[in-house]
């Protein structure tokens, strides 16, 4: 399964026509959840207290909140400012099971200047579900977000 990243980046930076954050993190959330195959959660955590996410903007099942970046893969990202990708979270001592049928985990942390606003998190039922490819694509989707953003206003 190929996804077009290229195709993806273009259609995200034009719908997100505003600033706003929640707008922004909503719809990219949406988005992703219809256009990438083989997901069962997409959203954003936030960093709104220290060293802790709150449960941001999503798509699937009600999700875990708050998660410490002492824990989970979330955290990871959160707490190491980088990207996990993870072929089985099972595998992962300290993962937070929001969705036993969740398999596969991609997360991206989101940085604004120098200050960590969030995560965005991926969840697959399949194992292996993201590759290198995903990764650097769903990055590159990060990015564009961060530009089309206003991220200073969430605080």
């Amino acid at each position: 399964m190929t996804v077009d990243y290229p195709l993806l980046a273009r259609q995200l930076a034009a719908l997100l026509d505003t600033r706003d954050w929640l707008t922004n993190s909503a719809q990219t959330a949406a988005f992703l959840m219809q256009e990438i195959p083989e997901l069962n959660w997409v959203g954003f955590y936030l960093q709104r207290a220290p060293e802790t996410l709150c449960l941001g903007p999503f798509q699937g099942k009600p999700a875990c909140h708050p998660i410490p970046f002492s824990r989970g893969v979330c955290g990871a990202a959160a707490r190491t400012r980088s990207t996990q990708r993870i072929e089985d979270v099972h595998a992962v001592a300290d993962h937070i099971t929001c969705d036993a049928a969740s398999r596969a985990e991609l997360v991206v942390p989101i940085v604004a200047g120098d200050r960590l606003w969030g995560v965005l998190d991926l969840d697959s039922p399949r194992r292996g579900r993201f590759s290198a490819d995903d990764q650097a694509g769903i990055e590159g989707l990060v990015a564009i977000f961060i530009e089309r953003t206003d991220l200073t206003a969430s605080a």
